[in-house]
């Protein structure tokens, strides 16, 4: 029997066919409405934890009624990997048939189209829960997600200016003078948190931190606030107080109960484990109201669904075979 061809294509080939465009966060938005509004097949994220490496392995995939095909991410995130010369994140996804289960392709991206749909993510969530006159940013962690978020920003609001704090401040520096050349405002680093917020419509955190780094008093009123760092039990970015306080959405509720900021409200006992929030997806379709006032703190947890990488995966396969890119093998 004759399989058809697999295409394989690398990170070279993928930073060329999907770059952080508004294509690929619209991509992203209709993915978050689907996952509201449609039957969307997707499970719990396997999960894998090295300890002894500070690594973590992520497995993740969707189903979308009517896509052609679906993606299976392997991501692993290994924090140890900068001390050794090495990048922090790497993975790739494989793509199938939705109608026969075959492999259609291997996206070899070191982690890249996660990096673009992970940022795609933080701008849909900005462009429905910041006030629409938001122009000054907030960036907590300098490393390339942290870069990312701060440009896919600038694609749907007006930024005026940014302010960017690390742990490292000779990141934040080297991230304050690269990413105010490449979108053309004043970005400048900050010595705390405090600072770096103080005055700021939009807030992204993006950093694997362990205990809050961001506090209710950092935080005015008329803030939103994109919290995308916790993907994991262990990790918290943000005060559990501020977020019991806020008007808040997750990207998939069932999966911040387990992994996000708002697994630890519960477990710091300001929520209980039933309450239910909406999912930014049914914002984005009007089915429940995202912010309702300019002066409502709006925090948007974002843990990462599949559904977000069979979105941006079929977005390349597409682009791919529309560019005749890529190598094809018969398996």
């Amino acid at each position: 029997m004759n399989r058809p061809p697999v295409t394989i294509l690398t990170e070279t080939d993928l930073r060329a066919l999907v770059p952080l465009d508004m294509d690929a966060i619209d991509c992203v938005e209709r993915a978050f409405v689907a996952l509201a509004t449609q039957s969307v097949a997707m499970p719990p994220i396997l999960r894998l934890d090295i300890p002894e490496h500070r690594g973590e392995v992520d497995v993740k995939t969707a189903y979308i009624p009517g896509v052609d095909h679906f993606a299976i991410k392997i991501s692993p995130g290994f924090f140890g990997n900068p001390a050794l010369g090495l990048p922090s994140t790497n993975g790739m996804m494989v793509v199938l048939s939705a109608r026969t289960g075959l492999v259609e392709a291997l996206l070899l991206d070191n982690g890249y189209l996660t990096d673009v749909r992970t940022a795609a993510a933080g701008a849909v969530a900005a462009k429905h829960l910041a006030r629409d006159d938001a122009s000054v940013a907030a960036i907590l962690g300098a490393g390339m997600q942290a870069r990312m978020q701060l440009s896919a920003l600038a694609q749907v609001r007006g930024l005026s200016a940014a302010r960017v704090w690390a742990r490292d401040p000779a990141k934040a520096a080297d991230f304050a003078t690269d990413m105010a050349a490449r979108l053309g405002i004043p970005v400048t680093s900050a010595a705390t948190v405090a600072v770096a917020t103080r005055g700021a419509d939009l807030i992204v955190t993006t950093t694997p931190a362990e205990s809050p780094i961001l506090n209710a008093a950092d935080v005015a009123p008329g803030t939103h606030v994109t919290a995308m760092g916790s993907d994991a039990e262990h990790k918290n970015e943000i005060d559990p107080a501020l977020i019991a306080q806020a008007t808040y959405a997750a990207d998939r509720l069932a999966q911040t109960r387990r992994l996000g900021e708002w697994h630890h409200a519960i477990a710091a006992g300001l929520v209980a484990d039933t309450d239910t929030r909406p999912e930014l997806g049914q914002i984005i379709a009007g089915e429940v109201p995202g912010r309702t006032r300019p002066d409502e703190i709006t925090i948007a947890d974002l843990t990462g669904t599949g559904i977000q990488d069979t979105a941006i995966a079929a977005l390349a396969l597409s682009r791919a075979r529309a560019a005749k890119a890529g190598q094809t093998f018969t398996a």
